[in-house]
């Protein structure tokens, strides 16, 4: 905890990470941006842990990728007397009394594994997970990423996943979605809608950044935008660092307003980092940039309370 706020990352590949490099998670001098040690020293109350799958692979095969990184989370990240799992609202309010360990929520990034069947997503829900997003950058069974180049939008499966995803209390995620699936979730959705990890397309120009449109809508459903340290969605250059990030926030406040906005530093999911964002023992630093420039009220709902937010209005009960 900083300074007695609740912070929240909104989206870090950890489990892909670990399980790619064989990297261990508690390892004191692990390479890992968000080890145990980063993420003690972060000031991070709560975690998203994401399952992340290759795109290069079959519907199926993505699922056994699923399986295999909730499985790592099980045996290799959860230990009852350093972790919390957030599975319901209750959980979240009693760990924002007394977050003395760190809670993670776990996260799919990429539906494809579903392949059609909503059975596999209920299957995802009573195994823990609460956040889904839609697509990576290509298109699957739900809806287009913004690298297929047809852009479309959510197919009639994908309507079906996000009515299924909120009444069952499964926060839908628009980061990597095309344009029209954004305006789609827009359409139909009945609870807050996040963008996990992405920033502001009128501060950079790229593909998974969003238009004011978008920010403003996004907003408008509750939910929020996490500002991202993704370098390529960041800015020009190799020279990049937080105050990079900070014009990304603050035209992002200024379009979708305080409340929405939020941070997903996608660590573990990039192989460059900000000058000064390169792991989570960088955050205390960048929280008293934040806290310097909205003040104390601003600090507490850009780290975490206005994803607090989302998720206390999302969860199951």
């Amino acid at each position: 905890m900083y300074k007695g706020l609740y912070a929240i990352d909104g989206h870090a590949d950890i489990l892909f990470r670990m399980g790619s490099e064989r990297l261990s998670f508690y390892d004191p001098v692990s390479p890992l941006h968000q080890s145990y040690t980063h993420l003690r020293e972060s000031g991070i109350d709560l975690q998203v842990f994401v399952t992340f799958n290759m795109p290069d692979v079959s519907a199926n095969e993505q699922l056994l990728q699923v399986m295999d990184s909730l499985h790592r989370f099980h045996t290799e990240v959860y230990r009852p007397e350093a972790i919390v799992v957030i599975r319901t609202r209750a959980q979240l309010q009693a760990h924002m009394k007394n977050p003395t360990r760190l809670a993670t929520l776990l996260s799919l990034e990429g539906a494809d594994a579903l392949n059609g069947h909503l059975s596999v997503l209920h299957a995802l829900f009573q195994m823990g997970v609460r956040l889904i997003g839609l697509t990576w950058n290509g298109a699957n069974c739900v809806a287009d990423g913004v690298g297929e180049l047809r852009g479309g939008g959510l197919t009639a499966f994908g309507r079906e996943t996000v009515a299924q995803m909120q009444e069952l209390g499964m926060l839908v995620d628009v980061s990597h979605l095309a344009a029209r699936g954004v305006w789609d979730v827009i359409e139909v959705t009945q609870k807050p809608v996040i963008a996990s990890h992405s920033n502001a397309l009128a501060v950079h120009r790229h593909r998974r950044n969003l238009t004011d449109d978008q920010i403003r809508a996004i907003a408008q459903t509750g939910g929020v935008v996490g500002a991202t340290f993704v370098p390529a969605f960041v800015g020009e250059g190799t020279d990049l660092g937080s105050e990079d990030v900070l014009r990304h926030i603050d035209h992002l406040i200024q379009v979708g307003g305080l409340d929405g906005v939020a941070l997903g530093s996608d660590f573990d999911g990039i192989e460059h980092t900000l000058t000064d964002l390169r792991n989570g023992s960088d955050y205390p630093a960048f929280y008293g940039k934040l806290e310097a420039r909205y003040g104390i009220e601003g600090l507490r709902r850009l780290i975490g309370g206005n994803l607090a937010r989302v998720l206390s209005d999302t969860l199951p009960d």
